[in-house]
């Protein structure tokens, strides 16, 4: 395990203009989902930072469920293409309105195959919430209905995104700096 600062090449969204965004966000989505039912679905393990700032700014009653997809590996920089589900859901999502909060999208893959598989659990409806997109690295299409910020394509960490595992507790979004990082065996 590296020292964050050891392979950190600049910091890419600093604390204050993430809190800024995800109180935004909070506000754009508890006016949206004013009167109605919310199930927020968070995206282990990544999106759990974000979705716990952004649940505490949303003013809606809401509910919250966990879901694992996996489609990284440790030490692996690019999705596999392929998610798998790791663990599921706990409650039924029929006849909800639910919100998919995640941390990045990236290819695009691992969220098209999570939207596609709970879209056929018959919600009330289904919409995105993305930290993160990196439309530069796009290959299936996702709709995505509240974002935080569009980020270039660099290897990103911090704020639930994990440099090997670690690291997700940093409160920014940082780059790494791909000549002094050394990916874990």
């Amino acid at each position: 395990m590296q020292d964050y600062q050891d392979v950190l090449a600049e910091i890419l969204i600093d604390t204050a203009s993430l809190q800024k965004r995800v109180a935004e966000l909070g506000k754009q989505i508890s006016d949206d989902y004013r009167g109605e039912d919310l199930l927020l679905i968070c995206i282990l393990r990544g999106g759990v930072p974000f979705m716990v700032d952004l649940s505490r700014h949303i003013s809606v009653p809401h509910m919250m469920d966990f879901m694992a997809v996996s489609s990284y590996g440790v030490g692996k920089r690019e999705s596999s293409g392929s998610a798998r589900v790791t663990l599921d859901l706990q409650m039924d999502i029929r006849d909800h309105n639910v919100l998919l909060v995640e941390d990045i999208v990236d290819s695009g893959h691992t969220i098209a195959a999570v939207l596609q598989m709970l879209g056929t659990r018959q919600p009330k409806s289904l919409k995105v919430c993305a930290l993160l997109d990196k439309p530069e690295r796009r290959e299936a299409h996702v709709p995505i209905d509240y974002l935080g910020f569009t980020i270039p394509n660099k290897f990103v960490f911090g704020y639930g995104l994990d440099l090997d595992e670690y690291h997700r507790n940093l409160n920014f979004v940082g780059v790494v700096d791909l000549d002094k990082y050394k990916p874990a065996e």
